[in-house]
Formats: C-alpha cells, structure tokens, sequence
C-alpha cells in the first residue's frame, strides 16, 4: 500500500470516528452547586388571541401544559379586539366598557394557577382611526382617533382588574403596550413616534391605577426600537419597567400572515440567542441598566405554517436556544402553546406546521416535551462544563438534560417547508458518556426519557398513516399512545460508597435525553 493510500485510510477513519463513534463525556459533581437554576424557560407562554381562549379545547390544552410545564404567564393577541366586546360608544360618543368576556377568560386563567401577561391591543373599531385589519378575525392596527379616549380604556379596564382580583395580585401582572408596533402595515399602521404616543397614553393610565403596576414594550419584531424606546421614555418621564421584544431563528423577513412566503432556518450559530444577548447589553449600556427583559415571543420560525414547529428538531432546538442565552432575559415566552391558533383561519389538516406544543387533538409534540423534561429538572444547578445540558439536584436526587444539537438543513437551495415534511432520519452521533461523583450511597430509580427521531415523535407517527387531511379517533389515540413522553427505560441502580456513578448513551443527531435518579427511602 502506497503512503497516499495510507493517508487517505488514516483520513477517512478519522471521519467515521468523528461522525459515528465520537464520545462525548459530561463529568457532574453532586457537591458543586451552580445556584438556583433559571427558570426563565418557563416564566411565560404564548397563545394566539383572548378570544380562542375562550374554548373548551384550548382551555382543556391549556391546563395540561401547566401541569406538565408549569408555565406562570401567558400572553396573547386581540384582548380588546371587537369579538371580545370590550368598547362601544352611544350616538353621543360616549364611551361604553364591558369586560364579561375577559372575566370568564382571566378568572379561568387565575384558577389554573396562570397569571396574564397583558398584550394591550387591538384597536377596537369604534375608537380605530382607520379600517385596517390583520388576520382573518380582523384586528384592527390603527391608532386610535382620540388618545385620551385610548387612555380611558386603559385606566379603566385596569382599574376594573384591581376591583376584581384585588392590588396584590395586579401588581404581579406585566402590562405589555400593543404587538409588533414596527412592521408597517401590518401589526401598526402609524410611525414609530405614533407607537410611542400609544405607548405614553397606556402606561400611565395603567400607573394612574397603580404607581406598583409593570408595564412596558415595545413588543418589537426582530429585537427592534430597544435604545428608542428607553432613550424616548428617559427624555419624556414616561413610565417603562420592562423591555419586551421578539425573534425568530429563519430568514426572509418578519411577518407571514397566510402562511405561504416560505422560510429557511438560519444556519448561525446564535441565531435568537445572539438577539438575546444583545437586547440585554442595549440595556445595560442605556439610562435604564436595571430593566427586565422580556422576550414575549421567539421560536425557530415565524410562520404558522413551518413544518419544523412538528418535527424532532424542534425540540433540540429549543434547548440550544435557552442554554445560549443563560439568563440573559427574565423570560422567553415560546410561541405558542397550542395549534388552536386563527390568524390564517382554521387549519384544514392536523399537522401543518402550526406553532404550537400541542396540536388540535391535544398531541404532544416533540417540543412540548422539551418543556415539560426541563420542568422536571431541579431546583438547584450543579456546575457543568457541557454546553448543551443541564444537571440539576433535588432533595431526592439528580436530573439531567441533555441534547445534540445539529443543523441538518440543506440550506438555501431548499425551503423548511419542503425539507421538514420529509422522513428525516437522524444520523448516529456516537456516545455521551454521564460521570457522577459524590452522589449519596444508596438505591435509586433511574429513568431515562428521550425525545428524536421516532421517539416521541408524533408527526413520524402521522406521516407513517398516511398523512391523513382527517384523524379518527383511532387514530388520534395511537399517536398519543406510541408518543406519550414516558421513560423508554427505568430501573433499579445502586451507587456504593464512592459515590459514582457512570452510563452511557447512544445519541443521535437531534435527539434529546432526559435522566433522573430518585433515591428510595
């Protein structure tokens, strides 16, 4: 054999190992603690507008994905949009409140244990200054005609809250002015000074109620008007107590109203997090150093019509995202918790790429899972080298996230909406290797969990049906059954005196493993 032959030998062993046999080793010692874990992931969740809200289905979806995720907020579209019948005015123009709608929803959320992250916004039609709309149940995005009349509205829905459910629990509440200001037409027909307008007539209504009460914007698409907004507040005493803005991990654009304009995931490695993290320096370096930053929606892509929000890779996704950002926000408020979402209309199939955790028939997607995995990490973190897991302690012992995160996607050339409704089996990625020490001696239970190629995998389930325009409920059952999130292995295991413990795992690209060890008494 001749020394080129043996040189390309050596080169492409070295490429199977680095491919399939590359082991990856994350070392945790149960005595090294990080601090209290961040929950941010689980501060907030979207939903698309007050009036879905609502329904049986979406309040029925609603209560489980607290259950599993524990999510403490949740934000959505169209509270004062005409089908929620908030404001009219008699011949004379006086203004008439009714607020029966947002009681039955509120009181709802409230009895569930989700406080509201209170999107103002829309404009109802009767105080709009024009007739634009977005989204087939037609928000209107005008300014109003008469700001102090806009103010009105604010200060006394707001105070209405406080009579209701009482100041202690309002002051908890965040007050977020109107959604996505910046896209023109869109989401605001007027400048950024009009938003800014808006904005200073509702915070200090909100403020005229309670001086305690948060509120704050500008709910930005693509991270925009941060340095604006806060230079605009310092200069003119308005009241702003958070940032809150949006990002999304693909290409073309911020705003796909029907669905069709296609979309490419963004193949940069701080794709949302690098948003993130510079929301957070803007602040840092402004007037303001202090304030919170909320990012009141993110995903990988901004469509409702994205076959990646369905796909296994969503769920890598969604944890490369959080792990980057590290606390840089106070919340990241994924969107949205369930298909049961309208802007484009309802959807005529049950898998179509909505952005859901759930979809119509109340399937568990692999992102759902993601979430509900990271809730059931504890509250205390360990230190750990590994950029993409957690290892976290409880009283009763140890958990630990961890993932791969590859990017798959072919690139330009290829739209998501083809790529990801294909079979797109993932390729192995060798081992990852888990080394404890210092754990207490004694029995414990250990489950594993995973999330990937056809493992908790619902729409692989699907697409092996047929792809069916209509489910039965046959159907919908063997989904949920074969996709149900419970361990894929668990047993008993014994930690000696030494306090070690090793195992390791096959791991394939994209997928997602979650391990707890519970002591036994």
């Amino acid at each position: 054999m001749n020394k080129r032959c043996i040189i390309l030998c050596i080169l492409l062993f070295n490429c199977f190992f680095y491919l399939f046999g590359q082991e990856r080793v994350i070392s945790i010692d149960f005595e090294k603690t990080k601090g209290d874990l961040n929950q941010m992931f689980k501060e907030c969740i979207g939903a698309g507008r007050a009036n879905e809200g609502l329904r049986a289905d979406w309040q029925q979806q609603l209560a489980i994905a607290k259950q599993d995720c524990d999510f403490k907020y949740i934000r959505m579209h169209g509270l004062l949009t005409d089908d929620m019948g908030v404001y009219k005015e008699d011949d004379k123009g006086n203004p008439i409140y009714n607020y029966q709608y947002i009681d039955v929803l509120y009181d709802y959320l409230l009895e569930i244990g989700i406080k509201p992250f209170v999107e103002l916004s829309f404009m109802p039609s009767a105080m709009a200054s024009g007739e634009e709309t977005i989204f087939w149940w037609r928000g209107n995005v005008t300014p109003p005609k008469d700001y102090d009349k806009w103010g009105d509205l604010i200060f006394n829905l707001v105070k209405h809250w406080t009579e209701r459910y009482g100041e202690e629990e309002v002051s908890s509440w965040y007050f977020e002015v109107w959604n996505e200001p910046n896209l023109t037409p869109g989401f605001f027909t007027g400048t950024q000074q009009e938003y800014f307008k808006l904005y200073k007539y509702a915070a200090e209504a909100v403020k005229r109620v309670n001086a305690a009460y948060k509120v704050g914007g500008p709910a930005t698409a693509g991270a925009a008007w941060v340095p604006e907004t806060i230079q605009y507040c310092e200069n003119n005493e308005v009241p702003l107590d958070f940032i809150s803005t949006h990002t999304y991990g693909v290409k073309h654009g911020y705003l796909d109203e029907f669905g069709t304009s296609g979309t490419i995931l963004s193949k940069d490695k701080w794709a949302v997090s690098g948003d993130v993290i510079n929301s957070r320096k803007q602040i840092e370096e402004s007037s303001m150093p202090n304030l919170e930053l909320h990012y009141t929606e993110w995903s990988a892509s901004y469509t409702p019509s994205d076959p990646i929000h369905d796909s296994y890779h969503e769920a890598a996704y969604i944890l490369e995202k959080l792990k980057q950002i590290n606390g840089a926000a106070n919340s990241m408020s994924y969107w949205v918790f369930t298909d049961i979402f309208e802007e484009a209309g309802p959807r005529f199939t049950p898998f179509h790429g909505g952005f859901g955790l759930m979809n119509y028939q109340g399937i568990k997607k692999p992102a759902y899972y993601a979430y509900q995995y990271l809730n059931q990490l504890g509250e205390t973190e360990l230190v750990n080298a590994d950029s993409s897991s957690w290892a976290c302690k409880s009283d009763n012992g140890l958990q630990m996230l961890l993932w791969d995160y590859t990017y798959t996607h072919p690139g330009d050339s290829v739209l998501n909406q083809t790529f990801y409704n294909r079979d797109l089996p993932a390729a192995a990625k060798g081992e990852v290797t888990v080394n404890l020490k210092n754990m207490e001696p004694g029995t414990y239970e250990l489950k594993v969990y995973k999330i990937g190629y056809k493992v908790n995998d619902a729409y692989s389930t699907y697409a092996s049906l047929g792809k069916p325009d209509q489910l039965t409920k046959k159907q919908v059952e063997k989904i949920k059954t074969e996709n149900d999130g419970s361990p894929i292995t668990a047993q008993k295991v014994e930690i000696n005196k030494k306090g070690k413990f090793k195992r390791s795992f096959d791991i394939r690209e994209n997928d997602v493993i979650l391990l707890t060890l519970e002591k036994e008494d």
